[in-house]
């Protein structure tokens, strides 16, 4: 009887032990799951191109080990300014930094070599003083320096574009004086591989470590290619403040050696004149008997190029308002790489009140940018206090309805 009691026991504690182990395992296994942070990853294809950003959680460091990044520090003057792309807050960004004062505007051919050398180059006493003396004007006019990384892998046949950081961008926002920025990169000059960084959150100085990756771009076609940096600021409640922009022409840079680490400073975006805006074709017929207006988009002629990106690939976006309020809004097909569009698209339009004393009509010439927000290349305004020839055409669809009535209208700026 002894036996049978004893062996039950020592079963009992073995399936309890047994258990115990399977759950723990379990906990332990769900834990380190939760620990890892998922990487930043989206597939952007573009007519069959596949892009992929690389796990962002295997940064590789381009400074020294941190023994002799101590030994650096220490030997090192207190006036000297230095790149140190391992000194990180929490939240993943650099801390406020005195701006350089020198960049050379022309391409370099950087390697890591001389990259290392270069941000342990001291700035002597004198130069420190211009930069405290520098006048506001001078400070204001400075957009902050953009680095990054170029790099053509031969086995897989392509060319990675890493993102590294921006610093010391001028404050967007003028309340908390700070900025939310991110970084739209386009190669020129076909516009086929479009991309941008994700939004960091309240920072001047953003660290994105961001590699791109294009797949299908032969070795021998990089030197036709232009990179095309465009920083930018989210604004949630209307549309991004443009910061500045980089152009990088890879005609002379030679990616057979390995990886290039370049900086260039944030220049001004090359904004078009008011003049070149081009021009749109409206046609416009008020129905009394009906109380309808009908809108037919015919033509846009000697629409300007979109910034450096080459053609633009324009559509219309048509909104009627009543008393300052939008009520109804159409838009047209877009037309693909040309400056000269023929839309020929009829819109109807039922108005609220008798006449068209309070109805005005919007215009807006837009380029179609997919993956971000589409940009504005003109606008025109038809109503009863619109200027030029936009009120002189609503003045004549009001004195002769059921008329069809067509015009020519300079674009202004949007």
């Amino acid at each position: 009887d002894e036996i049978p009691t004893v062996v039950g026991i020592f079963s009992a504690f073995g399936l309890v032990f047994s258990v115990s182990l399977f759950a723990w395992i379990c906990c332990q296994r769900k834990s380190s799951k939760s620990n890892k942070t998922p990487p930043y990853k989206f597939v952007h294809v573009l007519k069959g191109v596949d892009i992929y950003p690389e796990n962002l959680n295997s940064k590789k460091k381009f400074g020294a080990d941190d023994k002799s990044e101590a030994k650096n520090k220490s030997a090192m003057p207190k006036n000297s300014l230095h790149l140190d792309l391992e000194k990180k807050d929490l939240n993943g960004n650099f801390p406020k930094t005195t701006p350089k004062i020198q960049s050379s505007p022309d391409l370099e051919n950087l390697s890591p070599k001389h990259f290392a050398e270069r941000k342990n180059n001291s700035v002597s006493p004198d130069s420190l003083k211009s930069i405290t003396s520098l006048s506001s004007e001078d400070k204001q006019d400075k957009l902050g320096t953009l680095f990054f990384s170029l790099e053509y892998n031969f086995e897989k046949k392509a060319f990675v574009v890493n993102i590294k950081e921006a610093r010391g961008l001028p404050a967007m926002d003028e309340q908390s004086m700070t900025s939310d920025p991110y970084i739209k990169m386009t190669i020129l000059p076909e516009k086929k591989h479009k991309v941008k960084t994700r939004v960091l959150r309240k920072t001047l100085d953003p660290a994105f470590d961001e590699t791109f990756t294009f797949y299908g771009i032969p070795y021998s076609q990089i030197q036709d290619l232009t990179l095309h940096f465009m920083i930018l600021s989210f604004d949630r409640f209307s549309r991004d403040d443009v910061i500045g922009e980089v152009l990088i022409p890879l005609t002379g840079i030679e990616l057979s050696e390995g990886r290039l680490l370049m900086d260039r400073e944030i220049i001004k975006r090359n904004v078009r004149k008011s003049s070149g805006r081009g021009e749109l074709l409206i046609s416009l017929c008020y129905q009394s008997t009906t109380n309808t207006l009908t809108v037919v988009v015919l033509k846009a002629r000697h629409l300007p190029k979109s910034d450096v990106s080459g053609l633009s690939d324009p559509y219309v976006k048509v909104n009627l308002y009543h008393a300052k309020k939008r009520i109804s809004k159409k838009k047209t097909h877009v037309k693909k790489c040309t400056p000269n569009a023929v839309f020929n698209e009829l819109f109807v339009f039922d108005i609220p009140c008798e006449g068209l004393d309070d109805i005005s009509i919007e215009f807006l010439v837009l380029d179609s940018d997919r993956g971000s927000r589409n940009e504005v290349i003109g606008r025109l305004i038809l109503g009863t206090s619109a200027e030029g020839t936009g009120g002189e055409h609503w003045k004549e669809i009001c004195e002769y309805p059921r008329r069809q009535i067509a015009k020519w209208h300079m674009l202004c700026d949007g």
